[in-house]
């Protein structure tokens, strides 16, 4: 039992982006309105983020900076292309409400199945 909730409690950062990517997910599957489902997206996104951050940390290790002593260094690499993908995501959120802005001037509303029963009209 306590060899159990020690690997659960030694896991934490997984299961706070799997709990993470369920929400989002289940956001993007169940909600209707597009804003939510924006925010939904996002939220996958983030703990997608956050898995790959944390496995690049390496307990007891430090930036690499050059210095005289031999230390453990963390890779850098995970987070540099986390960088790339929060600037990605961004976009993406910039892009996915000036799409939502344009189907709301055109629909005059942002749920879906108003915007379905308007187009099948």
């Amino acid at each position: 039992m306590n060899l159990t909730l020690d690997l659960i409690i030694s896991h934490a950062h997984y299961w706070v982006s799997i709990l993470l990517m369920m929400i989002g997910f289940f956001a993007v599957i169940t909600q209707t309105n597009l804003v939510k489902k924006m925010v939904g997206l996002i939220i996958f996104q983030t703990s997608v983020l956050l898995l790959y951050i944390s496995l690049g940390k390496i307990n007891g290790a430090q930036a690499p900076i050059i210095t005289d002593e031999h230390i453990l260094y963390t890779n850098p690499l995970p987070h540099v292309l986390m960088l790339t993908a929060i600037v990605v995501g961004v976009s993406v959120l910039a892009v996915g409400l000036a799409i939502i802005v344009r189907i709301k001037e055109s629909y005059g509303t942002i749920e879906e199945h108003d915007i379905v029963e308007q187009m099948d009209e």
